[in-house]
């Protein structure tokens, strides 16, 4: 059984978002727009417009807005079903104005482009389709019947039907258009938050256990001593109690729980404190830690390493960052994940730059998505000829997006790319090149500068 991932970000949980007073400050300055839109065009533009209806129109939106902020909290969230009803009396309010002002002769028709528009950022699909379904309705309703606009001297206002089909047109066009629009951005935004939002998890997760080796193995070090003495006492008492049984016994068991104490914080504590020395390491021990939870997995595990030029010999001291690792980490998984039997670590460095390249003999990418490869939710090498081979694997895209964006963060450049032809040395090392994804630093961002770990202190004794 695997646990289902609901993204904070999801269509559900978006829209409980808005508040209740948000919606409510809203109407309030829709209302204040059409009060003085009304009174313009009597007082300025002479018109005849059924003040009344208009008012009482305008009237029960306002006893809806002081209800509501009698009623509920204004810090209150909305839930679905609510915040769709709201909006859609809004569109119907607004829809009935214009019925009474003109219909789509009136120019603040366009304004029934935004609650469909808001709701396509923040409300479900069907939500969304209801509110633009109405809006496109009541559009259709206006485009049809309505009352004709006219001046205090009797004359009709009033454009050619061709203007007013136009309208329409353009009303049903920017309606579909802009949810689609306002949906796809929405969409792509809240993806793209809710993967930065697991990376972030994953590099907070990484941090802690790296802190927390670096505390453990301090605590190591710090009892150690304590504990060689209650070793040496209790050695030094099972001598003097030879001939006493009972408590020999007693110091024999202290003896054997400082044994087993020592050995609990030397296991606990393996990989060293957390000092200067260990904030960085070489980058064989770099590759080792990253590839060790994927080593009894049944794929072989290959690394080689070579420097050239004058960095022919000395391997690079690079920086332990939680990035590093955990981005390697994850970039070794997917390799494994699609490898059919092997997996090549290939390690290159010279005087000025880093390469780390990550190869399989499995299926490699699909070539459709490999500009693609890193966008978050997307499963990078999902087929049809794997699903027999890995039945139940089912990657959301979010491995390689949280290497990628993790090792970008130290200055790494990453391509993804297939084939042999793709990887020139030692091609092979490999049959059957699948998948390569090559990791490729300027040294200077990531190598531990000579001289980094300051200068030695002496003792005083």
């Amino acid at each position: 059984m695997t646990d289902t991932y609901i993204s904070p970000f999801s269509e559900g949980r978006r829209s409980s978002w808005i508040r209740l007073r948000t919606l409510i400050l809203l109407r309030w300055a829709a209302i204040f727009g059409q009060i003085s839109a009304i009174f313009i065009a009597i007082g300025y533009f002479n018109l005849q417009i059924e003040l009344l209806l208009c008012l009482i129109a305008i009237g029960v939106s306002i006893a809806a807005n002081i209800g509501a902020m009698f009623v509920f909290p204004g810090n209150k969230r909305l839930s679905e079903t609510q915040n769709m009803l709201m909006i859609l009396f809004d569109v119907l309010q607004l829809g009935f104005l214009l019925y009474l002002t003109g219909g789509l002769q009136n120019p603040f028709s366009i304004l029934l482009l935004a609650p469909v528009a808001v709701s396509a950022s923040v409300l479900t699909l069907r939500s969304t389709i209801v509110l633009g379904g109405s809006a496109i309705v009541i559009a259709t309703v206006l485009s049809l019947y309505h009352i004709p606009l006219t001046t205090i001297d009797g004359l009709l206002l009033g454009i050619p039907d061709i203007f007013i089909f136009g309208n329409w047109i353009a009303i049903v066009i920017a309606l579909i258009f802009l949810s689609v629009y306002s949906r796809w951005i929405t969409s792509e935004m809240n993806a793209m938050g809710d993967a930065l939002l697991a990376t972030q998890m994953a590099l907070s997760r990484e941090q802690k256990l790296t802190d927390l080796g670096g505390v453990v193995a301090a605590a190591a070090h710090e009892l150690g001593t304590p504990l060689a003495t209650i070793k040496l006492t209790s050695a030094e008492l099972m001598e003097e109690l030879q001939g006493q049984p009972e408590l020999y016994e007693d110091a024999e068991l202290i003896k054997k729980q400082a044994d087993r104490c020592r050995d609990i914080l030397r296991s606990m504590g393996r990989v060293g404190k957390s000092d200067k020395h260990l904030r960085s390491a070489p980058i064989s021990e770099i590759i080792r830690e990253a590839a060790e939870p994927h080593t009894k997995r049944g794929i072989k595990i290959e690394s080689s390493f070579l420097g050239r030029d004058e960095a022919e010999v000395a391997q690079p001291i690079v920086f332990r960052h939680p990035e590093i690792i955990h981005g390697l980490r994850n970039l070794m998984q997917n390799a494994v994940d699609f490898s059919r039997s092997k997996v090549l670590i290939n390690v290159v460095w010279s005087k000025d730059a880093l390469r780390i390249e990550i190869l399989d003999d499995g299926p490699g990418f699909p070539v459709g998505i490999l500009s693609r490869i890193g966008d978050p939710f997307m499963g990078t090498r999902r087929s049809e000829n794997t699903i027999g081979d890995r039945p139940g694997y089912e990657g959301m895209g979010l491995g390689l997006f949280i290497a990628k964006t993790l090792l970008e963060r130290t200055g790494a450049e990453l391509t993804f790319a297939n084939d042999r032809d793709a990887y020139q040395d030692n091609a092979a090392a490999i049959n059957n090149v699948g998948a390569v994804v090559t990791v490729a630093w300027q040294r200077s961002k990531i190598e531990q500068p000579i001289g980094a770990l300051g200068k030695n202190q002496t003792l005083k004794i």
